[in-house]
């Protein structure tokens, strides 16, 4: 999918559920990163064509038409949104570059936007007219039997990989090592007040072997908090970044496969491969690796099964750092790989798993 470049790519800064954030509906999240986005790649509001957004919460109304609305874009753009729960925010730049290399647009503003504190309740109406049921989340598959809650499967995946909680622990004690040596100044819009993300923490050895017990080895400290957050990339033609004097990012490609789900923790796995595959390169080729971390556990296996080099991956921490906005999480994946690559230079991965066992990944290159 040549012919399609990233501008720019910013972000807020993430919070815990009822944190620093928790009073910014979705419009006050991302029109404030997306104005931001738009003027560091030197375009105005009028120039963009569509905004294409994932949001996994939210309960339909088309939260990008609202962002769009409030970020001043023209009446005309409709606004996306996408709901493929954690993928949704990467997903959102692969419909975005697609409708680039199709020729259906010129510029496309596309990322994730999530407010865990801000969420509607939910409710199952009973067809014989008793009282409504609260949900906290809608089935990923049609047999419950497959669709266990994350942290069991999360726990089971482990069980599985023989990644016990020692490993789990290390892996997020030194995602928070590396968020809080890592400066986000370049890449967060602040919200609030806050100009980091409020989460990360020196985490040791002796408090991650205290946090509570979710599901066997799975642990408050080895799982992502629930969060707040927006990010979004500015995509465009090579026609348009040509007549704005900009480089920005070559776009690799990017796609989705469904794998187990039961396993969904393992579903990026076939997407990194695959993608790699068709775009002639191997794992060994990839400078920076952005891997999604719900869960040390499945960060671990994607990193294994993708082959790909720890020592490349989530270079300033991760989401066990952060928090995970889930329709946000793939975008800011995005958003820490294009700064990474623009410091460094070379190819790098971003990738991410969903619910109902959803994997998406993409490359990009300086």
């Amino acid at each position: 999918m040549s012919g399609v470049r990233i501008l720019s790519a910013l972000r807020s800064p993430v919070a815990p559920r009822g944190g620093a954030l928790s009073r910014l509906e979705i419009p006050q999240l991302a029109a404030p990163v997306l104005s931001a986005a738009l003027a560091a790649a030197g375009l105005e509001p009028g120039e963009v064509e569509e905004l294409v957004l994932g949001n996994a919460l939210g309960a339909g109304g088309n939260p990008a038409r609202l962002v769009a609305l409030a970020a001043g874009l023209p009446a005309r753009v409709a606004g996306l949104t996408i709901d493929r729960q954690c993928c949704g925010g990467l997903d959102a730049l692969v419909v975005g570059a697609a409708m680039i290399a199709s020729g259906q647009a010129e510029v496309v503003a596309a990322g994730g936007v999530e407010s865990y504190s801000r969420r509607p309740l939910r409710l199952r109406t009973d067809p014989d007219g008793g009282p409504a049921t609260a949900y906290d989340r809608p089935p990923f598959t049609p047999w419950p039997e497959l669709d266990p809650e994350m942290d069991i499967a999360a726990e089971a995946l482990g069980a599985e990989g023989g990644i016990a909680r020692a490993e789990q622990d290390a892996w997020a004690i030194e995602s928070h090592r590396k968020a809080l040596a890592a400066d986000f100044s370049a890449e967060i819009v602040p919200l609030a007040g806050l100009e980091r993300d409020a989460f990360t923490r020196v985490l040791s050895a002796r408090l991650a072997a205290r946090a509570p017990v979710l599901s066997g080895a799975i642990t408050a400290a080895n799982a992502a908090v629930a969060a707040d957050g927006a990010a979004i990339c500015i995509l465009v033609s090579e026609r348009v970044a040509a007549r704005l004097g900009r480089d920005g990012l070559g776009w690799g490609g990017g796609l989705t496969l469904g794998g187990r789900p039961d396993r969904p923790g393992l579903a990026p796995v076939a997407a990194i491969r695959s993608l790699l595959a068709r775009q002639g390169l191997s794992a060994a080729d990839l400078n920076v690796a952005e891997v999604m971390e719900a869960y040390a556990v499945q960060a671990i296996a994607c990193v294994r099964g993708g082959g790909i080099d720890p020592g490349i991956v989530n270079p300033g921490g991760g989401g066990l750092a952060r928090g995970h906005p889930v329709g946000a999480s793939g975008a800011i994946n995005a958003v820490r790989l294009f700064h990474a690559l623009s410091a460094r230079g070379g190819t790098g991965l971003a990738t991410i798993a969903a619910a109902g066992g959803l994997g998406t990944a993409v490359l990009l290159s300086s």
